[in-house]
């Protein structure tokens, strides 16, 4: 199953939220995302139907292998594309909101790239 933007959010989110705590229910991922109770609710039946989560019978949400890898992809882009937006000067805010934006349609040859850069000027 290819996961559209929206689907690469949610799996993020749930990974953040996995971070900060064992238990992640869907209402913390819309709480979160600023999402309404239905649209997490039909997202996380995606994302269970294409076995990226499991959402045990107490509602708890866990990252399944392939769940785990994608959101720890995307989260790294994120992360690494923030980073790199404030060492041009870029204010935090805006430098979150836009890797947000970009670490969805980077191309992964542009991502390494930034991604070595960063490594060298951290050198």
């Amino acid at each position: 199953m290819h996961l559209q933007e929206s689907g690469e959010m949610y799996l993020e989110t749930i990974y953040v939220l996995t971070l900060e705590s064992s238990y992640v229910r869907a209402v913390d991922v819309g709480d979160k995302l600023g999402y309404s109770k239905p649209s997490v609710s039909r997202a996380m039946g995606l994302l269970k139907n294409g076995g990226y989560i499991n959402i045990a019978q107490d509602g708890n949400i866990t990252l399944t292998d392939i769940g785990r890898e994608t959101a720890e992809k995307i989260y790294d882009r994120h992360s690494t594309l923030t980073e790199f937006l404030l060492g041009l000067g870029v204010d935090e805010d805006t430098a979150s909101a836009d890797a947000c934006r970009i670490e969805h349609v980077i191309s992964d040859t542009a991502f390494l790239r930034i991604k070595e850069y960063l490594k060298k000027q951290n050198n």
